[in-house]
């Protein structure tokens, strides 16, 4: 009998072990900072929007600075900021009635888009990088689920005809995925969509924090 529990418990553990190998890895806080650290890096030399500008990034039509109250959600939520989007990396075809595109980029060392907070001197502030891949190309090229970074999916946007707000900001249906700089306590809180910290108080154009979607 002995016998025969020792090799129910030797045939429990492997599997048990196999099945643990089998689970997707949980990113842990340390090593979501690190990827953030890395993107934070990657993207130092936009701290001037001038070299963006030079780089090919142009303000995401119309070159609202978005942020939660402003699309209905909590205000408490913060900001995106203004969206500097590459059309190349982006594969633009076209911006009306909604940015389209073919893209599939998801490299966060070399970001489709660079996210900037309105200052009250009128700089603007580096904040965040994102990614976008729109879906209809997402899927074309054989994916099934969208992308992930640092052990988070990441977000599928798209408008609801159904309400006044504008879901996808913008554009067609697609995947993002937000990373912004400025450290939190969790980590994990700076890859979600809105971030606190950021403001839309200081926009000259566009709306401004917590005005009304027209």
């Amino acid at each position: 009998m002995r016998a025969k529990h020792v090799y129910t418990i030797s045939v429990t553990i492997t599997a048990l072990g196999l099945a643990a190998l089998a689970l997707p890895s949980v990113a842990t806080a340390q090593s979501v900072a690190a990827k953030i650290e890395q993107v934070r890096q990657a993207t130092m030399r936009f701290k001037d929007v001038k070299v963006a500008l030079a780089e090919g990034y142009i303000p995401a039509p119309p070159g609202d600075c978005v942020d939660a109250a402003h699309e209905g959600l909590p205000a408490h939520w913060g900001g995106m900021g203004i969206h500097y989007i590459n059309p190349k990396l982006l594969k633009i075809t076209q911006t009306r009635p909604r940015v389209d595109g073919k893209s599939t980029h998801a490299d966060f060392t070399n970001p489709a888009i660079l996210l900037y907070e309105p200052q009250a001197n009128g700089s603007m502030k580096l904040v965040g990088a994102e990614n976008l891949v729109f879906m209809h190309a997402w899927q074309r090229a054989g994916n099934h689920a969208p992308p992930m970074f640092a052990g988070r999916i990441w977000d599928t946007m798209a408008d609801n005809s159904s309400t006044t707000q504008d879901e996808a900001h913008g554009f067609e249906p697609h995947h993002d995925q937000h990373v912004y700089f400025k450290k939190m306590a969790n980590p994990n809180d700076q890859m979600k969509p809105f971030n606190p910290n950021v403001t839309c108080k200081h926009h000259k154009g566009g709306h401004k924090a917590g005005s009304p979607q027209k």
